[in-house]
């Protein structure tokens, strides 16, 4: 029996309107994207030397930034981090996200249980949102409450990006409602 060889991970750091994104990834695909400034030896700088699985990631995102709708025609780049790899109820959760909520697109965290066969785990999609290694790929800011509020990103710590994202996808309206944002999309 062959033992199946460990990746070779390269990192690229990509500028975004949302800041600084380190994406890393092997030959097979795409392992993790990484929001905001996090400085990593072994960074490359050239991306004519980035394996062709990471520069397609690299071309897809430069074109959701341009026109989120740009998107819609192309394949999303392959993925290859561990966690999206089995049966597990986080990747087929993440792997229905991607699937069926579209570029312009929301859905609540009821509705996504329920998308992928389990109607009452609203929080274990939650659980699976917080652990999602490819935000952007993967689009976990399309998760809503509910209540139409947007919810935590990144922790807590990227809530304006997510409503960024949003944005950037559709029209939007923001709404004040007892100290809370409430996202309305016309």
């Amino acid at each position: 029996m062959q033992k199946q060889s460990e990746c070779v991970l390269q990192c690229v750091s990509v500028e975004s309107p949302v800041g600084e994104l380190l994406l890393s990834g092997c030959e097979k695909g795409l392992h993790t994207i990484t929001i905001g400034p996090e400085h990593r030896s072994g960074l490359i700088s050239d991306q004519a030397e980035l394996n062709s699985e990471l520069q397609q990631c690299v071309t897809w995102l430069q074109r959701y930034f341009r026109s989120a709708q740009s998107v819609s025609s192309l394949p999303f780049p392959a993925l290859h981090h561990p966690l999206l790899q089995g049966d597990s109820f986080t990747a087929h959760v993440l792997r229905t996200l991607q699937s069926r909520v579209h570029v312009g697109q929301t859905v609540s965290y009821k509705e996504l249980g329920e998308m992928a066969g389990n109607p009452k785990a609203a929080r274990a999609v939650g659980g699976a949102m917080r652990r999602n290694p490819v935000p952007l790929i993967v689009p976990c800011h399309r998760v809503l409450c509910s209540s139409g509020e947007s919810g935590k990103y990144m922790g807590g710590n990227g809530d304006e990006i997510k409503v960024w994202l949003l944005s950037h996808e559709r029209k939007m309206v923001l709404i004040v409602n007892e100290g809370r944002l409430v996202v309305k999309y016309m």
